[in-house]
């Protein structure tokens, strides 16, 4: 038996081998845009957008910036130790979608079916071994009450924080960056109030406007000139599509911005503009009138009949909109790169379209397009089924084997982790499932894309079909697929 198992393990090796030059000539497309729902722009009307990481893009400096800035919040308003200055941000700590247990200061990835990630559970800068992971949460499951709200927070009793803005990168790093000078120096302290604190000083970053003022005052340095910004819709305006911006940033801040990135001119192309929204609040609370601004950023008292065209509006609400526009339903789509704040209330309760920006797609199907990660995944996935195959045989000799693959397979699994990041991995995937941003993602986000610029690549009357994948009960048992089959294709090896 130990014999045949191993020259089965050899013949797949050399089928896998055979696999991988066909794959990487039909590699993935980071340019693309990918249908969640089948979705025809023929039938789309009005584009809207939210500003930051959907029609601007920001330099890896701008994260350091809100970290140095926070940290020193936490030091000069919240009287922590000046020690904890000697941490500096790394870009490459965290990944977006993580959760933060509140109550045990631990940061997690967790799957689309609550389970965590085995390795990727850090309090502080260190990773916590699997085995008290397991001893502190009776398992790896994190039960429903525990999970983050809605919109991702810690609230009525849930004790988990979803971290699903770009802009909190920053703050997952302060948070283990803060806890691990804690844990590193003996220091009894309670993880709620760090949370807290930690919050509060990344959020008085914003509304304090240290970080508007910084960027405002060396734009190059901060904001990334894509020209492409302007050319997306310059093609929506020479299409006859009406266009609106709904941002939770500050008039100047926006004006400066879109100056930059698309002109002087920019609020020509937009039909509305209303900044400091307060999203997710402005879907939802009907109370809050438009505010007009006039030319110099002063509020006026004017009661709001109409949005005009080259006006700028402050807060508002939805309702409000609706009411003035008329833009209701599947003929709007609007772009942002918040899946709760920006999209999910709109899908859910209004029946707009709705398209997601992620940033991080694109770095990710490089690195899926490398022959490295190709071979990588497609082993894995032909060792798998291997593996799935071979189980029946129980005897000694036989289980002595599996145990060597499974081992294999296991170091392969912390491999492909490592390409996309040390600590977390992939932001769309754990070992074997979805991730929990993925699961929203797929919920909230009829398309989804890694900027703007993709929609270059298509006709403004182009329908989005969504890949029918195959369901678990739709596929052949490893075991009972025709020999030719049993290695996997590009689309399975690749999706793993």
């Amino acid at each position: 038996m130990k014999r045949y198992l191993w020259e089965r393990y050899r013949e797949a090796k050399r089928s896998t081998e055979e696999l991988v030059p066909s794959i990487m000539s039909n590699l993935l497309n980071p340019d693309a845009i990918f249908s969640n729902n089948e979705m025809s722009l023929s039938d789309i009307e009005i584009y809207g957008f939210d500003y930051d990481y959907t029609l601007v893009f920001y330099s890896k400096h701008l994260h350091t910036l809100i970290f140095n800035a926070a940290r020193d919040l936490l030091i000069n308003e919240h009287r922590y130790p000046a020690e904890i200055r000697k941490y500096e941000y790394d870009p490459n700590f965290a990944i977006r979608g993580l959760h933060y247990d509140v109550q045990r200061a631990v940061l997690m990835k967790i799957d689309a079916f609550h389970y965590i990630q085995l390795g990727t559970v850090y309090r502080g800068l260190s990773v916590v071994p699997d085995e008290e992971v397991i001893e502190m949460y009776e398992g790896s499951h994190v039960p429903l009450e525990q999970m983050s709200d809605f919109y991702g927070k810690s609230s009525h009793g849930n004790t988990m924080k979803q971290f699903m803005d770009i802009f909190s990168l920053p703050e997952m790093t302060l948070l283990s960056c803060v806890n691990e000078y804690f844990l590193k120096n003996n220091i009894d302290y309670e993880p709620v109030h760090l949370y807290k604190d930690v919050k509060d000083s990344i959020r008085d970053v914003h509304i304090k406007g240290i970080m508007y003022r910084a960027i405002e005052a060396d734009i190059e340095k901060y904001i990334c000139y894509a020209e492409q910004t302007r050319a997306v819709l310059a093609k929506l305006a020479d299409h006859g599509k009406k266009m609106f911006l709904i941002t939770n940033s500050p008039s100047s801040f926006v004006d400066k911005g879109m100056s930059y990135i698309v002109g002087k001119d920019w609020r020509d192309l937009f039909d509305v503009v209303i900044v400091q929204a307060e999203k997710p609040n402005f879907f939802n609370d009907k109370r809050r009138p438009f505010r007009k601004m006039n030319e110099k950023g002063v509020l006026l008292w004017d009661k709001i009949h109409k949005l005009q065209k080259g006006q700028i509006y402050k807060q508002g609400n939805l309702y409000e909109f609706l009411k003035l526009t008329g833009w209701r339903g599947s003929r709007v789509l609007y772009f942002g790169d918040h899946i709760y704040s920006d999209l999910a209330d709109l899908t859910l309760k209004h029946g707009w379209r709705t398209g997601a920006i992620i940033p991080e797609l694109r770095s990710e199907l490089k690195i899926m397009n490398t022959e490295q990660y190709i071979q990588t995944m497609t082993w894995l996935q032909t060792l798998t089924g291997l593996l799935e195959q071979m189980q029946v045989h129980r005897d000694a000799e036989s289980q002595l084997v599996l145990q060597e693959w499974k081992k294999e397979r296991k170091e392969m699994r912390e491999m492909t982790k490592s390409f996309f990041n040390a600590q977390f991995g992939s932001l769309f995937r754990t070992d074997q499932n979805p991730t929990y941003f993925l699961r929203r993602l797929s919920r909230f986000a009829d398309i989804y894309m890694a900027s703007l610029s993709c929609l270059l690549n298509y006709d403004v009357s182009h329908t989005f079909y969504p890949r029918r994948t195959p369901l678990q009960h739709e596929l052949p048992a490893w075991s009972e697929r025709p020999p030719t089959f049993r290695t996997p294709l590009l689309q399975e090896a690749q999706a793993k």
